[in-house]
């Protein structure tokens, strides 16, 4: 079930991300209470086009490793720290039409682009009220918990009893929320693609999390 957001909250991240190159918007996506909830970076060219989050080829990896503690994508909230697509503008020479072509590959957000679409996801952990929150990749973990952690130390640890970044009265910053909750920091999916040797490590990392949701 796609997150409906009302209209004053998507006028207001519209109007927050006004000049940033972003593309679209992939709405999360789950049931009202899951087992838990994954917060991703932002989605790229297939989820803006599918509107499926976590479509594609890291979606495919991030599947296999619900399936590996007996779930399935029915069973999780899927948001991301960002729900436009950021994109790059490239000026590249195309062999294949002899001739200069514009590309506009995906990107990581910036700061301001995440601080621009936190309305989103402080109203999604809000609405779904989940008790373990997964985090997959570095955005996602200092969106929720600044720089208090690094992914390469606390991978498929879980951090127990702890506030989590939302925006402050100003909505130009953050604090610290008074809700606490489960945070278990995974690497992204697509990491696999870049090093190979990290797969067992995820498949292992993931395992950590299946006590939790029985």
């Amino acid at each position: 079930m796609k997150m409906k957001y009302p209209d004053k909250l998507l006028a207001e991240v519209k109007e927050r991300s006004k000049g940033m190159k972003l593309e679209g918007i992939n709405f999360g996506a789950g049931p009202v209470h899951p087992k838990l909830m994954i917060v991703g970076e932002a989605p790229g060219r297939e989820e803006i086009e599918s509107l499926i989050p976590f479509h594609g080829a890291s979606g495919k990896e991030l599947m296999k490793s619900l399936a590996s503690i007996g779930l399935k994508r029915e069973d999780v909230y899927i948001t991301s720290a960002v729900r436009s697509r950021p994109y790059s503008i490239k000026h590249t020479f195309s062999k294949k039409e002899n001739k200069e072509v514009i590309k506009y590959p995906n990107r990581k957000p910036t700061k301001k682009e995440i601080l621009a679409h936190a309305p989103f996801l402080d109203y999604e952990i809000n609405c779904v009220k989940p008790k373990i929150i997964v985090t997959v990749g570095t955005t996602a973990l200092t969106r929720l918990l600044d720089n208090r952690y690094e992914i390469s130390n606390v991978h498929g640890k879980i951090i127990e009893n702890t506030p989590i970044l939302e925006l402050n009265d100003k909505k130009d910053g953050y604090i610290w929320s008074k809700e606490k909750y489960i945070v278990v920091p995974q690497y992204h999916p697509a990491a696999v693609f870049y090093n190979r040797k990290l797969a067992e490590v995820i498949a292992q990392d993931w395992l950590n999390v299946k006590p939790l949701i029985k």
